[in-house]
């Protein structure tokens, strides 16, 4: 995936029109960095639960568990104040950091490539006309075109970090990979990895990503909704063929941090079979929205900035159509790619890591929160 904010492009512009060999080299170098390449989602994410509790001192002093401002979905709300930023890293930690998790299942590696890495991301501010406050309550139902089938608020009670799903939500989520499955810089070589068990949690009506260090290991997760199945083989409980995808969501500025909320082919077979991201992008910068299109060329990628960044509560919305994706920002389109779209099934996940552009400074910490979830299947 590309941040357009780094390397080929700024603003709303998307990446349909021919471009020439210096721009491909910036691309493969941004894909290589920021994207969520072939290793990133191939593994069916598990049922099983957290490893273990955190421990009382964890929790005394762990900042997820401290008291937050839920969001407002009374139309006409004021919006909360964004978080304060942290301290941006600046590289990668050295030799004398911690030893790395333990492997996860083995997968192939990713696409290789020459290109040099661009330079590290400056922390962006951006802001957009306010949204209609209707946009930002939880939609209800199906419409034209499209039966949701899925619907999440989180009000069926609170879940301790170590605990989610729990038995509040487990008809409905799985915690995803186990701990110490790395992620995908960890598949790289990097201290980094998904640690459910130590990141998730449910408070305030919110699901709560607790983004943070420990000893030495960057730590992220990827929960997934569970979804009527679309996939012949294997079965999976949220697989699709076409889809809408709308979340409300917000993020503390974590440079090193990043979210890939995304569909990924059900065949694993990358870049054969495409790949979709919405949002994306290192939590420090503005994300965006991209389409990964289906054939050989791993960097055959249309990506439509939002223009803004994770720091306020914005309805994210991606429209998965024969032969169309299209991305919204609080209603608004940004951009839809029409060519060589993904047209077989793929599954969803809330993919949240580090490290893929230098991992975070030890002290970075902080957290991304969901408000809602909803999913609509083609109708």
């Amino acid at each position: 995936m590309v941040n357009s904010a780094h390397g080929r492009h700024r603003g709303r512009r998307n990446l349909r029109r021919p471009f020439g060999r210096l721009a491909v080299l910036a691309a493969v170098a941004a894909l290589t960095v920021y994207g969520t390449v072939a290793t990133e989602a191939q593994r069916a994410p598990s049922d099983r639960g957290p490893a273990e509790e955190p421990s009382a001192t964890k929790a005394a002093t762990d900042p997820a568990a401290r008291p937050i401002v839920s969001p407002s979905r009374a139309a006409g709300a004021a919006e909360p104040a964004p978080p304060s930023p942290s301290s941006p890293a600046t590289s990668r930690p050295g030799p004398s950091r911690a030893a790395a998790p333990a492997p996860g299942p083995s997968l192939p590696a990713p696409p290789s490539t020459g290109a040099a890495a661009p330079p590290a991301p400056k922390p962006l501010t951006a802001t957009v006309p306010a949204a209609d406050p209707k946009l930002h309550e939880l939609p209800t139902g199906d419409l034209p075109g499209w039966k949701q089938v899925f619907r999440e608020d989180f009000g069926q009670g609170s879940v301790p970090i170590g605990g989610f799903p729990g038995p509040a939500y487990a008809a409905k989520w799985s915690a995803g990979y186990v701990d110490g499955t790395p992620d995908t810089a960890g598949q790289r070589g990097a201290k980094s990895g998904y640690y459910p068990s130590k990141v998730l949690s449910v408070k305030n009506g919110m699901l709560d990503w607790y983004l943070h260090t420990e000893n030495g290991v960057s730590m992220g997760a990827a929960p997934t909704p569970k979804i009527p199945n679309s996939s012949v083989s294997p079965h999976r409980d949220n697989s699709f063929l076409y889809g809408r995808f709308s979340v409300r969501f917000k993020a503390d500025p974590l440079r090193g941090f990043k979210t890939a909320w995304l569909l990924w082919p059900d065949s694993g077979i990358w870049p054969r079979d495409g790949e979709l991201d919405y949002p994306e992008g290192d939590l420090s910068t503005k994300f965006y929205g991209a389409v990964h299109k289906m054939g050989n060329d791993p960097y055959a990628t249309d990506v439509f900035s939002s223009g803004t960044t994770f720091t306020q509560w914005h309805v994210a919305t991606m429209e998965w159509s024969p032969g169309k994706v299209e991305f919204f920002l609080d209603g608004r389109s940004i951009g839809a790619g029409a060519s060589k779209t993904p047209n077989i099934p793929m599954h969803y996940i809330l993919q949240t890591e580090a490290c893929l552009f230098g991992c975070p400074k030890p002290e970075t910490a902080g957290h991304v929160y969901l408000d809602w979830i909803a999913i609509w299947k083609r109708g």
